[in-house]
């Protein structure tokens, strides 16, 4: 089955959590998501700042398919850091269903709309989310989130309460109820599931901070307490 556009779209919303992973080698980021996804996080960024990342993508594509895998064993593996076009259409050739950008690159987000899939473009003024949701961005990446505070998201869906907005840097477990709270569509987690895994050298480490953050955000989704 291939999944198209709407439904992994209402996958992100529904699972919320976006593990955005970086690694010195292909290797390296490909047991994180392994790990990431173990412990519960079943949306994976696999950032391009990875030396030869689209090996760890089409590794991890293929092995967590829609079209191969068991049900529990589904996830959903993307693309980061893409600058252009260029970059985004190689890495939906190598099988990531989606495509996060630092910034809002016209030609990038027009790109993922040809062929139908989902681009999350990263904004810190609200002229470039309006511009953003102009050129049909589907999730808008509040990038970086730690420049802000979930009160943001608040002030913006005033006047754009149709943008699905994503902070992404600076969230944490202490902070990822505000975020939810606030309407954030999902969040980004970056180093904080990760650095401690690769200070040890040990990343089951990844899949135990995994666990606690989905636990985190589905007591934030049910305003229930840890």
């Amino acid at each position: 089955m291939v999944m198209k556009k709407i439904e992994i779209l209402q996958q992100i919303a529904r699972e919320g959590i976006v593990a955005v992973l970086r690694g010195e080698t292909p290797e390296q980021v490909a047991e994180m998501a392994e790990q990431a996804i173990a412990g519960g996080i079943k949306v994976i960024e696999i950032t391009l700042t990875v030396p030869y990342a689209l090996e760890a993508i089409e590794k991890l594509a293929r092995k967590y398919s829609w079209n191969t895998a068991q049900e529990k064993n589904r996830a959903i593996i993307g693309a980061g850091t893409v600058l252009d076009p260029e970059t985004a259409r190689a890495a939906i050739m190598s099988g990531a269903v989606f495509v996060v950008a630092p910034s809002v690159n016209p030609e990038t987000v027009k790109l993922c709309n040809r062929y139908q899939v989902p681009v999350m473009p990263g904004a810190m003024t609200v002229g470039e989310i309006q511009t953003a949701l102009e050129l049909g961005a589907d999730i808008i990446k509040l990038f970086p989130g730690n420049a802000f505070t979930p009160s943001m998201i608040k002030a913006i869906k005033g006047p754009f309460p149709q943008a699905n907005l994503m902070p992404t840097g600076g969230v944490s477990l202490d902070n990822l109820a505000e975020w939810v709270r606030a309407g954030a569509v999902a969040v980004g987690i970056g180093s904080d599931l990760t650095s401690e895994a690769v200070k040890r050298q040990d990343y089951s480490l990844v899949a135990n901070k995994a666990a606690e953050y989905v636990k985190a955000y589905q007591s934030a989704v049910t305003g229930e307490q840890n």
